[in-house]
């Protein structure tokens, strides 16, 4: 049985994770916006199993692991990418500065 201390713990690394989630989506509607773009872009973020899926209009922006909250690149509409690009719990701020509409962040460098 698993200590309360521990179970405590992952409920709150999945809040920080899921409000990484929104303020991760708030940016790349953002930096949308700040291209200059005047068509409309819709950002939302889907809650699975086990992953959180932001979708911009209809196509895959990117997949985040619920409980760790690795970012994935999309593979497919349904399957992420197997290599992990940032992670939202322990350093959400490195991602953060490096979005883009597009995804071109998510790529390996």
């Amino acid at each position: 049985m698993p200590q309360l201390s521990s179970v405590i713990n992952d409920i709150n690394a999945q809040q920080i994770v899921e409000e990484n989630v929104y303020k991760l989506a708030g940016y790349v509607e953002n930096n949308y916006k700040q291209t200059g773009y005047s068509s409309a872009f819709d950002v939302k973020v889907t809650k699975g199993r086990k992953y959180y899926k932001i979708t911009t209009d209809n196509s895959v922006h990117a997949f985040i692991d619920i409980h760790t909250g690795d970012v994935f690149k999309p593979a497919s509409y349904n399957k992420p990418a197997a290599i992990v690009r940032y992670n939202l719990l322990n350093n959400p701020q490195d991602c953060f500065n490096r979005v883009d509409w597009a995804g071109g962040y998510l790529y390996i460098r």
